[in-house]
């Protein structure tokens, strides 16, 4: 099995969401799968022309000339894709939603409808990669991906895919923590994605357990509120100090 992520943080590395896909891909690893971990912010994507070249003049090839034309080979070639992003004001990164139109010479212009009676284009390979869904957010509640998990759905039915698996954190800037007390809740959450990663491998799912065990919280929402106005104003004040 071949894992492809693709990673919409403008933070690269440094990102929380560089953490939780490295190890949920780890756990794939230990599971027998291929994995690559892409970092859009290091590729250069142009912005979709809505030229419709792609679908009239260049079937499936778009007319822009950079990264993407490699990237969506590796997009097909993988069993199951990882679209990987931090929540920017309610939705997916610009980074991602870029890569995101970039896909569309995968699709063909003519309509198909689909088995709930909508309309979607035709897919021009046949059968898409499985979707995985990893993301965080600085808010502590889970409510924060309610866009993030309509949007994956659309896409998914557009690609004529499934999403076998969606992994949010709220409070997502605890991934870092260096306080003492964190240190073990957050290496039992880096667990629970490793195993994710495994079950995601074994049976292209995430089991109800661990999916129940990754929704909850790392620290109470209280917590977390008032650990996080604390920083921002002592970097506000020192920023002031400076000025």
């Amino acid at each position: 099995m071949k894992i492809v992520a693709f990673n919409g943080s403008p933070r690269g590395e440094s990102g929380n969401t560089y953490l939780m896909t490295e190890e949920f891909l780890a756990g794939a690893r230990e599971a027998g799968a291929e994995t690559e971990h892409i970092l859009l912010a290091q590729k250069k994507i142009g912005h979709c022309l809505g030229c419709l070249a792609c679908w009239l003049k260049t079937p499936g090839k778009c007319v822009i000339a950079d990264d993407m034309a490699d990237l969506l080979k590796k997009f097909v070639s993988a069993d199951i894709v990882v679209f990987a992003t931090p929540v920017y004001v309610d939705n997916v990164t610009g980074l991602m939603k870029n890569f995101m139109d970039r896909l569309v010479p995968l699709a063909d212009p003519r309509f198909a409808k689909t088995p709930e009676g909508e309309c979607r284009h035709i897919i021009r390979e046949g059968e898409s990669p499985d979707i995985v869904v990893i993301s965080n957010c600085g808010f502590p509640e889970q409510s924060h991906f309610q866009v993030l998990k309509l949007l994956f759905s659309r896409i998914a039915r557009n690609m004529n895919a499934q999403v076998v698996a969606e992994i949010y954190r709220g409070g997502g800037e605890m991934l870092k923590g260096k306080n003492i007390l964190l240190i073990p809740l957050i290496m039992r959450y880096k667990k629970l994605l490793r195993t994710a990663g495994k079950e995601v491998v074994e049976g292209r799912k995430v089991s109800a357990e661990t999916a129940a065990a990754l929704e909850k919280p790392l620290v109470a929402d209280e917590m977390y509120i008032k650990y996080a106005n604390e920083y921002f104003e002592k970097v506000l004040k020192e920023i002031a100090e400076k000025s």
